[in-house]
């Protein structure tokens, strides 16, 4: 999974305007013939349903469980960046009717105006949810979105190669280890790293802070052998690296190949949480059958079969009840996430955030 550039969801996300602001709405009651009338026939669903979601992340089992119960074909596109998500919406050449976007796109999406209310009738399953991922500042009461999966930035060690203590990003970015590590290739997720390690709060992105962190951050790129969002893992697997800074789905899996050989280490100075969740944009033809596969992958053992596949952090309480003690013991899977931020929309700023390390890289 590849995570976000906040620069670009600035540029496209008020584009998306260009598609229409009007709401689509479930179809209005119609009034019997003659002086009285009667109740509304319930709306129902399409046939087809078109998702538009990360690569890696939905299970094909889960999309035929779907389509054998409810009839209804699910067309998967996948995409590898929320950019990449936002400019196919921009385009409009599909009409997609759920996308799954990361917790602050949620956010920018929720300000332009550009997702669908969800009917909570229609979506019984959402009590399901663990309190840990309501009350969250992207989308508090969960109107807009159905969390899917969430996940940390956390390290992983080879320790056959590596036999010193790593405990955080500190103890990652040294001279020593230079040619030796693969990082996440995220400009804002990079910066977070040198804040936290210099006591700051990683929402709190201005031209200040990114000045004072810049000569760090100019030493610990210099020490990058990989960068990659969409399979760090693969590195670590094939002896190219020895450390990794990875999203903790990715570790979780390198546990399950091994777990005396790949260490997962939740960095000391501290790290965030990420939510992703499946969202209704505005220009969607299907919201009911939307809301039908969102309380569909809220089912218990539906979302188990989520967490099978790709072992991030599953925020459905009733599914967990379902996993094995050894998936609920992978420290990747379930580290400790009280007391973590989400990621927040910045604004203008993080234009300044991709130039900062998009420069930095190119000087190397």
């Amino acid at each position: 999974m590849k995570r976000i550039s906040a620069l670009l969801i600035l540029m496209f996300v008020p584009l998306l305007c260009l598609l229409g602001c009007g709401k689509k709405e479930s179809p209005a009651p119609q009034q019997a013939a003659g002086s009285g009338s009667a109740p509304a026939p319930e709306p129902k669903p399409g046939d087809e349903l078109n998702l538009f979601g990360w690569s890696e992340y939905v299970p094909q089992e889960v999309l035929d469980g779907f389509t054998k119960e409810t009839g209804i074909k699910v067309n998967y596109e996948t995409f590898a960046s929320n950019e990449e998500m936002l400019s196919k919406l921009l385009a409009g050449s599909t009409r997609y009717d759920l996308i799954q976007p990361s917790e602050y796109a949620v956010e920018a999406l929720i300000r332009q105006k550009k997702l669908q209310l969800l009917d909570p009738s229609r979506i019984p399953n959402l009590k399901n949810i663990a309190p840990a991922f309501r009350n969250q500042p992207h989308d508090p009461e969960l109107k807009y979105s159905v969390p899917w999966m969430a996940t940390v930035v956390g390290i992983v060690v080879n320790t056959q190669k590596v036999k010193e203590p790593v405990k955080g990003f500190k103890d990652v970015f040294q001279p020593k280890y230079k040619g030796r590590i693969v990082a996440l290739n995220d400009n804002r997720e990079m910066v977070s790293w040198v804040m936290v390690t210099m006591g700051m709060n990683v929402n709190d992105v201005t031209p200040e802070s990114l000045a004072k962190i810049k000569p760090t951050l100019a030493e610990w790129i210099k020490l990058v052998k990989v960068f990659d969002s969409d399979s760090p893992k693969t590195a670590l697997l094939n002896g190219d690296v020895d450390i990794g800074v990875v999203w903790s789905g990715e570790a979780a899996l390198l546990y399950q190949e091994d777990k005396d050989k790949f260490q997962f280490v939740l960095p000391l100075e501290g790290t965030h949480k990420a939510i992703d969740s499946l969202v209704i944009p505005d220009s969607a033809q299907n919201k009911i059958g939307a809301e039908m596969f969102m309380n569909y992958i809220l089912r218990p053992e539906v979302s188990k079969l989520i967490s099978d596949k790709f072992p991030y952090t599953n925020p459905n309480a009733e599914a967990r009840k379902l996993l094995t003690p050894e998936q609920l013991a992978n420290p990747a899977s379930y580290p400790p996430l009280a007391g973590m931020e989400t990621f927040h929309d910045i604004g203008k700023v993080a234009a300044d955030v991709d130039k900062l390390v998009t420069d930095l890289k190119a000087s190397q």
